[in-house]
């Protein structure tokens, strides 16, 4: 997840932003996102705000919350906020020890259970990277073993994200943990040597349904019938009781028999879901 500071040592964002307006912001955004902006935030958040001062034209972080509580700018203004405090940090292929498990356990097992389509969800998938690895993986899987087809459903609530995932354009430095001979067939490159975008390629692209969602929702626009939900690396920027409601909303949208994958530092201990441990951060629903 990118940190967008400008100069985050500076004093000269907080002058006019006051600890009752921080407070405020602070509440409406766990409020609305989950994510916890405690006091030491104080200056990060008005750094990454900087840019809406100046789409707003406004002079102070104080204004901007005059805006948005006093003048009635939240309708207007809540997607920005989101969008400007949302960490987009990402990476194809990590932590690849789930995309093995996939591709050694979770696979097989339904080809060999004779199922002919597999449904994933890959939950807060900031720019995408991780449904596009998901999908390597499982086109890779049908193409070399006649596998099942599948669809991935990627969601997230930043639309700033979305718009990048659903073009499939990334860095060239970005896909360098992609192992070469997957690089090969499905990122197209082009043909001048020293472009910096690389793209996913249209057929893999087809295979990722991209959808809007909070996770604070207290339902989910998504099937309940998935095969795997892929919710990493989000959990941490909740507190314990969001963590435990979140986590008993996904599982409702997993079969049973189905797996929730969780980001190396999060795990569902003392949420009280049906689902039993497979192996470190690997759950599967009951």
């Amino acid at each position: 997840m990118n940190s967008l500071l400008i100069n985050p040592t500076s004093d000269i964002a907080l002058e006019h932003f006051s600890a009752r307006n921080f407070d405020r912001l602070a509440s409406l955004i766990q409020h609305y996102s989950g994510i916890k902006m405690p006091q030491g935030k104080r200056t990060m958040l008005a750094g990454r705000l900087r840019s809406r001062l100046v789409a707003l034209g406004l002079n102070h972080l104080d204004d901007y919350c005059k805006y948005i509580f006093d003048n009635n700018g939240i309708d207007d203004e809540l997607v920005h906020l989101i969008n400007a405090v949302s960490t987009n940090k990402t990476d194809f292929f990590r932590e690849p020890v789930h995309f093995d498990f996939l591709r050694e356990t979770f696979l097989p097992e339904l080809a060999l259970a004779g199922r002919r389509e597999i449904k994933i969800w890959s939950a807060a998938a900031s720019i995408g990277a991780e449904a596009y690895t998901i999908a390597m993986v499982l086109e890779e899987f049908r193409r070399t073993n006649h596998g099942p087809d599948y669809l991935i459903i990627g969601s997230d609530i930043s639309t700033e994200a979305l718009k990048i995932a659903v073009s499939g354009k990334f860095a060239k430095t970005m896909i360098e943990p992609v192992p070469f001979e997957l690089r090969r067939s499905y990122v197209l490159q082009s043909r001048d040597s020293a472009a910096s975008v690389v793209r996913i390629i249209p057929q893999l692209r087809a295979k990722v349904a991209w959808t809007h969602l909070n996770l604070m929702d207290s339902r989910y626009s998504v099937d309940r019938d998935m095969d795997c939900i892929f919710c990493r690396n989000v959990l941490i920027y909740f507190d314990k009781p969001t963590q435990n409601a979140v986590l008993a909303r996904l599982c409702e949208h997993l079969r049973p028999g189905g797996y929730l994958i969780l980001g190396h530092s999060e795990s569902g201990v003392g949420a009280n879901l049906p689902v039993v441990s497979v192996r470190s951060t690997i759950f599967r629903r009951v």
